[in-house]
C-alpha cells in the first residue's frame, strides 16, 4: 500500500516562486465549513475545486464522505486503484485522516492544497472529537464493569444511562475474539469495533460495544452489552456481529460468546465471566464460531473458579497441562491435540491412530510422554479425569494448545502427515 501512497504536489524546484493559494476556490470550502453543513458537503466542495473525486476516511479508517462521479470511480477511490493519491491529514501532527483523490485535470499547486488538507483536517477533529469522547467513555465503562471495579447497581445503572443504555431490566454480554491469519503491521483493531458496533445494533441500537483493555496475545477482544432482558435480542445480535465480521474483514478468525440475560444489573459481572468463558470455549474448540454460554456443557461447573478464584484454576493448569503446553512449543510436538483425541476416543489407541492419521507406536509413544512430564497416567481413570480437568482449565483460560506437526523419536521419521481438511 505505501507504494500507492503519493504526493500530489512536488516540490519545486528552488529557483521556482510558489504560486499563491486560489482565495476564490477556497471560498468555496470555507463556506461549507463555516455553513455547518457537514463533511459530504465540504467533500464536495473540494472535489468541484481539486477537479477531482475525493473520499475523506477517519484516522481508523472508517470512509466519512465520498464525492465520486460514479460507483466504480468510488470503488477505485476506495481500493486505492490507478491514479488515485492518498493525502494524510493532521492537526498538530496528530494523525486525524486521510484523502483519497483522483484529478481529472492538472494537479493543484502546494499551497492551494496545504489549506484545503488544513480546513478539511479541522472539521474532521471537530466533528469526530465528541464521538471519540462518548467511545472512550463507553470503553472506560464496560472495562470497569468487566473487572467488578464497579459493584454497586446504583452507579452502574446511572453511569449506563449517561451512555444512552437502560438496565433496569437486566441485560447480556457477547465477548467477541478476533484474530489475524498472519501477522498484520496495520492497526485493524477499531475496524473491528466498528463492525461489532454496527452489528449488535441490528438487534439493539442501545447497545455498547468497546475494545477490551488487555488482551492476550495479537487477538482483538471486543464486549458488547445488550441492554435487553429478551435473549432472543442477545441471540440477533450475535448473528449480526458475526455477519458484519464475516463480510468486513478476510483473512481472520472469529470467536462469538454470548452469556445469559443477568437476573440484575449487579449480576452483568457475572453475564461478563460467561461471555467470556464461551468465548474461550469456542475459540478452543474451533466450531461452532459463536457459543452461547447454556451449550458450553461440563465447562459451566468451572465459572465460578474463573469468577472468584481464577488463581486456584490456574493452579490446577500447571499443574496438570502446563507441561504438555511447554514441551509442545518448545519441540513441535502434538502431545496436547493428542491427549485431546484420546480422550474424545474413549481411550482407545487404535481409533485415536483412525483420527490423527498416525501410527499406533506412535500414540503410544506421546501418551508414556504425556505420563513422563505430568506424572499422570492416561491408562487409569483418575490420570484421565485429572488431564479432562486441565484440558478444561485450559480452554476456560483462553490458553490456546500449540499447534504443529509432530518430530519425535515415536513418529518413525518425523512429521505427521494429515489431511488439510481436518
Amino acid at each position: 500500500m505505501t507504494a500507492q501512497v503519493r504526493r500530489l504536489h512536488q516540490p519545486a524546484p528552488p529557483t521556482e516562486t510558489p504560486a499563491a493559494p486560489d482565495l476564490g476556490a477556497l471560498e468555496a470550502i470555507s463556506t461549507a465549513v463555516e455553513s455547518g453543513s457537514g463533511l459530504p458537503e465540504v467533500i464536495r466542495a473540494v472535489a468541484r475545486v481539486l477537479d477531482a473525486s475525493v473520499a475523506l476516511s477517519d484516522r481508523d479508517g472508517n470512509i466519512l464522505a465520498v464525492a465520486a462521479r460514479s460507483p466504480a470511480d468510488e470503488r477505485s477511490l476506495a481500493q486505492e486503484g490507478s491514479g488515485v493519491v492518498v493525502e494524510d491529514l493532521r492537526v498538530a501532527d496528530e494523525p486525524v485522516g486521510r484523502m483519497r483523490i483522483r484529478l481529472r485535470g492538472e494537479a493543484p499547486s502546494g499551497a492551494l492544497l496545504a489549506v484545503i488538507k488544513t480546513l478539511v483536517a479541522s472539521e474532521v477533529e471537530r466533528l469526530r472529537a465528541p464521538e471519540r469522547a462518548s467511545r472512550e467513555a463507553v470503553g472506560g465503562f464496560l472495562n470497569d464493569l468487566l473487572e467488578q471495579r464497579i459493584a454497586n447497581a446504583q452507579e452502574i445503572s446511572a453511569r449506563a444511562q449517561t451512555l444512552g443504555a437502560a438496565l433496569d431490566d437486566g441485560g447480556s454480554v457477547l465477548v467477541i475474539r478476533v484474530h489475524p491469519h498472519v501477522a498484520n503491521s496495520e492497526d485493524w483493531r477499531p475496524r473491528v469495533l466498528a463492525f461489532c458496533e454496527r452489528g449488535a445494533r441490528v438487534a439493539s441500537v442501545t447497545s455498547l460495544a468497546a475494545l477490551r483493555a488487555t488482551v492476550r496475545g495479537a487477538a482483538a477482544e471486543v464486549v458488547v452489552l445488550i441492554p435487553d432482558s429478551d435473549p432472543l435480542v442477545a441471540q440477533r445480535a450475535a448473528s449480526g456481529v458475526l455477519a458484519e465480521l464475516e463480510a468486513g474483514l478476510h483473512g481472520f478468525t472469529f470467536a462469538i460468546g454470548r452469556s445469559r440475560v443477568s437476573a440484575g444489573v449487579s449480576d452483568l459481572y457475572r453475564a461478563g465471566k460467561e461471555a467470556l468463558l464461551a468465548a474461550n470455549v469456542a475459540e478452543a474448540d474451533g466450531e461452532p464460531v459463536t457459543l452461547a454460554f447454556e451449550q458450553t456443557g461440563a465447562y459451566r461447573l468451572l465459572l465460578p473458579a474463573m469468577s472468584e478464584n481464577p488463581e486456584e484454576l490456574e493452579r490446577f493448569y500447571s499443574e496438570t497441562l502446563e507441561p504438555l503446553i511447554s514441551y509442545d512449543d518448545q519441540y513441535g510436538t502434538d502431545l496436547v491435540q493428542t491427549l485431546e483425541a484420546f480422550l474424545d476416543c474413549d481411550a482407545s489407541i487404535a481409533k485415536t491412530a483412525q483420527r490423527l492419521y498416525t501410527h499406533r507406536h506412535t500414540i503410544r509413544y506421546r501418551l508414556e510422554r504425556i505420563r513422563d512430564l505430568t506424572g499422570l497416567d492416561v491408562g487409569s481413570s483418575d490420570g484421565r479425569e485429572k488431564l479432562s480437568l486441565g484440558l478444561k482449565s485450559m480452554r476456560v483460560l483462553g490458553i490456546a494448545a500449540p499447534r504443529g506437526p509432530a518430530t519425535e523419536a515415536g513418529a518413525k521419521g518425523g512429521k505427521v502427515s494429515r489431511p488439510t481438511d481436518r
